[in-house]
């Protein structure tokens, strides 16, 4: 019998720290190599942490939200001839079930305890996203076999359940409430990417000066021209296989076209060195709400992109920030970020800006409304693009005449595609 001391791994990009978000093993539980140990969080790139040897968890090193230094002790280890039989204790050769740490957060807690059916879905294999959508889709974890590497459940074994009219969840018995309870409260602790969120709107707002803008966009001719492509795109391909076509890419196009005139807007501050570095090409940060909360996707070379394959990327960047499949290269290096509500739009808001960049765009819901043209009363599609600028570096003559160039491409679309400098 020996121990062995797994110690937090350096997982790169320079980390020096990882927070734990969640455990998939405690001490006593019998593991296999390979098999997740604990999902860490680095900067906004979540990470499963596999095992590196097959045995008995001795201890574990933190909670869920404590942070770790890489090379500190993580896992304790039995290994050697005196270790368990885990293929023994794991039928089929199946990876043995992770048992609930008593540090693991509520939500993890009430799926392991509340029924049985929650029993079984806290010992299988699957992070807590997809636990959180079978929840929702009413899918019994323990029912699903897992396609993913060690049986593990993936998004895609979830979806597959959910179109085949899996057997729903048995309804928790509800407990009556007591009659003297005025209220009741529940402790959420700040961890993973919610926790990063809250570090770096406050880091924002604390040391950027925001400059905001607000301008009205009359879109009836870029709305006109996306119903078009959307009508074009749909008559050559199969049914239901090209997704109808958002202002997002086409909102991008002209952006890219408008930096072209407006470099320090397409900018970052290195705060450490006192320095603003301007960029030429432009890596455009994605706003998606994530089940996790919100993500920055980059689309790279955004300038250099035809539509439908801006399109396509943005959608296939989203996806993989909505499913925690983004990596970490994926999540960092953006040169300037667009964020749209969609429907829930509003009339106007303040984004924050995503340090070290100096903008941020902010797509308003498009609605119909009465406006005068030309002397009359006349039905125009409208939609205000909200802006925020860092007054350092960006002064509000520059910030608004980018705003009203941007307007105008966005108002006579067909200038998006004639390039720099040709006649029209």
């Amino acid at each position: 019998m020996s121990q062995y001391i797994f110690k937090m791994p350096d997982l790169g990009e320079g980390t020096v720290e990882a927070e734990i978000v969640c455990w998939h093993a405690a001490a006593g539980d019998a593991v296999r190599e390979d098999q997740t140990l604990v999902e860490v969080m680095t900067d906004k790139a979540a990470v499963e942490v596999p095992s590196p040897v097959s045995g008995r968890v001795i201890a574990v090193h933190g909670a869920a939200g404590d942070r770790i230094a890489v090379g500190a002790p993580l896992v304790v280890f039995e290994t050697g001839a005196a270790a368990p039989d885990i293929a023994a204790r794991a039928p089929n050769g199946a990876a043995a079930p992770a048992t609930v740490p008593a540090t693991a957060p509520a939500t993890t807690v009430a799926e392991a305890t509340g029924s049985a059916a929650g029993s079984a879905a806290a010992r299988v294999m699957a992070s807590p996203a997809n636990r959180r959508r079978a929840r929702e889709a009413g899918i019994a974890l323990s029912a699903l076999a897992g396609t993913g590497p060690g049986g593990r459940i993936l998004r895609s074994d979830i979806e597959a359940a959910a179109n085949g009219r899996p057997t729903p969840l048995p309804a928790a018995p509800v407990a009556a409430a007591p009659a003297a309870a005025p209220d009741a409260i529940t402790e959420i602790k700040i961890i993973g990417v919610r926790r990063v969120i809250a570090e770096r709107m406050s880091e924002a707002k604390r040391t950027i000066p925001h400059f905001a803008y607000v301008e009205e966009v009359d879109v009836t001719e870029l709305e006109s021209l996306r119903r078009h492509l959307n009508e074009r795109r749909r008559a050559g391909a199969p049914a239901g296989d090209e997704p109808a076509l958002t202002y997002l890419p086409l909102v991008i196009m002209a952006l890219a076209r408008v930096l072209e005139s407006f470099p320090q807007c397409n900018a970052l501050y290195d705060s450490a060195r006192g320095v603003l570095v301007r960029h030429r090409a432009v890596h455009v940060g994605i706003a998606t709400q994530t089940p996790d909360g919100l993500k920055v996707p980059v689309v790279r070379n955004a300038h250099a992109l035809s539509l439908p394959v801006l399109a396509a990327e943005i959608r296939r960047l989203a996806d993989r920030a909505r499913s925690n499949r983004a990596t970490r290269e994926e999540l960092v290096g953006s040169t300037i970020t667009v964020t749209s509500l969609g429907r829930l739009g509003g009339i106007a808001s303040t984004p924050v800006i995503n340090a070290p960049e100096v903008a941020i765009i902010g797509l308003n819901k498009a609605m119909e409304r009465p406006v005068v043209l030309n002397g009359a009363v006349a039905v125009r599609r409208i939609m205000n693009l909200s802006s925020s600028f860092d007054h350092r570096f960006v002064d509000g003559y520059d910030a608004a005449a980018m705003i009203q160039a941007l307007k105008e491409f966005l108002e006579h679309p067909a200038t998006i595609f004639i390039p720099q400098g040709a006649s029209p």
